[in-house]
């Protein structure tokens, strides 16, 4: 049904909605319910077939907050923190509470000097990292990016002056560095011995 000006008709009632669809309203009298029996909570037995997990094997020390006292039974291992980022994560970890703000910035500034640490290791692959391609620019102007935001009272388009900005930045900003870095190489080497 659309949205007409006409009043709506009344909803059913309970009893008519159990007729009509079976197993309607199944959380609503805990007797109907099929997980009752389950859900009711016994004082010899907590559910559980352990008095403690079993533990997953450290393979390298691992962060943890200091709040607790030992590491969780079970942890994820797909990312272990390696260069610059891992040691400001153990540094986040070692140093301040997960109450803290410092904790928290920390672990941000991990992501990026991570991400960025990801990017001058993909130049010494035999396919870096392409900024034009991977950060979605060519798409603004193939997927009406900018028509889409004009006129349409978009909270993002407060800060699109800021993204190119933001993502181009630190490209351009590296991309001058090594230029300048080459131009002193070629004019040492222009120079000769002395």
């Amino acid at each position: 049904m659309t949205y007409t000006s006409e009043r709506p008709p009344i909803a059913e009632s309970s009893d008519e909605l159990r007729a009509r669809i079976p197993g309607w309203g199944a959380d609503l009298d805990p007797k109907d319910r099929p997980s009752v029996p389950k859900l009711q909570w016994q004082e010899d037995r907590s559910g559980a077939h352990w008095e403690f997990p079993e533990r997953q094997p450290e393979k390298w020390p691992r962060e943890r907050s200091i709040e607790h006292r030992f590491l969780t039974p079970v942890f994820g291992t797909s990312c272990p923190p390696k260069g610059i980022s891992g040691a400001l994560r153990k540094l986040s970890y070692r140093k301040y509470s997960e109450g803290r703000a410092a904790h928290w910035l920390l672990l941000l500034a991990a992501d990026r000097v991570d991400a960025w640490e990801s990017h001058l290791r993909s130049f010494a692959t035999l396919r870096p990292d392409n900024p034009i391609t991977e950060t979605g620019v060519l798409s603004e102007f193939r997927r009406h990016g900018i028509s889409s935001r004009l006129g349409k009272n978009r909270a993002d388009v407060k800060h699109q002056v800021l993204d190119p900005i933001i993502v181009a930045g630190p490209w351009v900003l590296a991309g001058g560095l090594a230029f300048s870095a080459a131009r002193k190489l070629v004019r040492r080497a222009g120079r000769g011995p002395r």
